[in-house]
This record gives structure tokens, sequence and C-alpha cells, in this order.
């Protein structure tokens, strides 16, 4: 086994341990890591991720739920159009895109290039939630859904999602409480069942049956994942994980700088 790829490993457990610890945003980490590390190309890698990242929110989600903190009408009001949304582009606009979108004189600017360069950009609103204080949000009366915006909203969640194979945690919870008026911590935890949902239906209604899955690599790398999960929950019990969100949020910021330098220069 290559050197790279045992740090590879080592990284879905490290993702695992960040999501136990801080309840969000290591599985962004998951698409830098299968495209550097394991030399996956652009499309498989977005696809594993949304696996991986499906499959860590359902954890995540059921343990909220246990918690009470999931209002299930909320996660399918909202989670239809982004099933939607992401399944039309895994299956339809993903696989029709060309090798080479197009060129200007020497330049050829690649699918690898729109897909990856969208994913850093949005990497930055996502460690800007992480980096920014948290204030506390109160809401007013019962839930009540704005349905036209919420589709709106839940479309375009749904279709960046399977463009970029990450969960979009950081526009889902905004939504829930300005759109529906959902109290923040029944926000953080019905957004974790709507990425699970949206991602893993994505997936397997739209990569699973547009291109070969690599199945034992998958659940390998998505196995260490959740193990991580709970070890980053044991952890928690002894570390503040709110202290640690910061310099998470920092090294998000690295990478997103770290992958347009390698896509574009």
């Amino acid at each position: 086994m290559e050197i790279l790829h045992i740090i590879g490993y080592f990284s879905a457990l490290v993702i695992g341990i960040s999501l136990g610890l801080i309840g969000g945003g290591g599985s962004i980490l998951a698409v830098p890591v299968l495209a550097y590390l394991f030399t996956i190309n652009e499309k498989a890698a977005t696809a594993y991720s949304l696996f991986t990242v499906g499959a860590s929110a359902l954890v995540g989600g059921w343990q909220q739920h246990l918690k009470g903190y999931v209002d299930w009408r909320t996660a399918i009001v909202f989670g239809i159009p982004a099933i939607i949304g992401v399944t039309m582009v895994r299956h339809y606009v993903v696989p029709a895109m060309p090798d080479v979108l197009f060129e200007i004189e020497q330049l050829q600017f690649t699918r690898r290039m729109a897909m990856f360069g969208l994913f850093a950009l949005l990497m930055i609103p996502a460690a800007y939630s992480m980096l920014k204080k948290e204030k506390v949000i109160t809401t007013k009366g019962d839930v009540a859904y704005n349905y036209p915006l919420i589709l709106l909203e839940g479309l375009l969640v749904g279709g960046i999602t399977g463009l970029i194979g990450a969960g979009g945690g950081f526009l889902i919870i905004p939504a829930l409480v300005i759109l529906a008026n959902v109290e923040m911590k029944v926000a953080v935890g019905t957004s974790l069942v709507i990425i699970a949902i949206k991602s893993l239906l994505g997936f397997l209604l739209g990569d699973a049956m547009t291109m070969l899955i690599d199945w034992s690599f998958l659940f390998l790398f998505t196995g260490l994942s959740l193990i991580g999960i709970f070890i980053g929950s044991y952890l928690g019990t002894f570390i503040d994980g709110n202290k640690l969100k910061k310099g998470f949020g920092y090294f998000i910021l690295v990478m997103a700088a770290f992958i347009f330098y390698m896509e574009f220069f």
C-alpha cells in the first residue's frame, strides 16, 4: 500500500473524528482527500464523497433525533426538492459534461477545473460559518413554510451538492431558520437528516446507475469515517469542540487555496 493511501485512510478517520468533535464541516475534506491522496478523478471523487457525507450525516442525524432535535416534517418538505436537484445533476448533468468545457486561446477549461473550482469557492463560506461567532437566533411562533422559496432553495442546494459532492449544511441551516422559522438546534439536527437523505439517494439514483463503483474501497473509506465519528463523540466529553472550530475553519481556507493552486496554476 502506497504511503499516500495510508495517509488517505487515516484522513478518512480524521474526517469522522472532526465530525464527532465539532458536529460538522469535516465531510467537506472528503473530496480533496479522494482526489489528491487516492488520485481519483473528479466524477468518482464527488460521487464517493456524496456516499461518505450521506452515511456520516445519517449517523449524526440519528443522534440528533434521539435528542429530539429533528423536525421530520420540515426535513421532508426541504428534502424532496433537494433530492430532485442532486439526483438530476448526478444522473444527467455530470455524465453529460465534456472533459473540456471550452477553450480560450491556449487555455483549456476542463470539467475538473469547473467542479473543483466551484468546490474550492464554496469552501470559503463553509469556513466562514465556522470562524464567525455563533449568535443565538430565536424564532417566534410555530413552524411556517415559505413553499416557493423552499422549493428553489432545495433545488439549488441539491444541484450544488450534486456538482461538488459536499453536504451544504452552511446553506441549509440558515434556510431552515429563515424560511421555516425553525429553532436553531432543531435546524442543525434537521439539516443532517436532509443532507443524509439527499446525498445517499443522489448517489444511489445517480452515480450508482451511471458509473462503476469500487464498493470495497468506498465501504472501507466510509467505514473509517463512521468509526471516527464515534471516536470524536467520545473525545468530545473531554475536549470542547467549539474551541476547535476556529482552527478547523482556517484549515478549510488553506485547503481551498491548495485546490485553486493545484487546479489552475
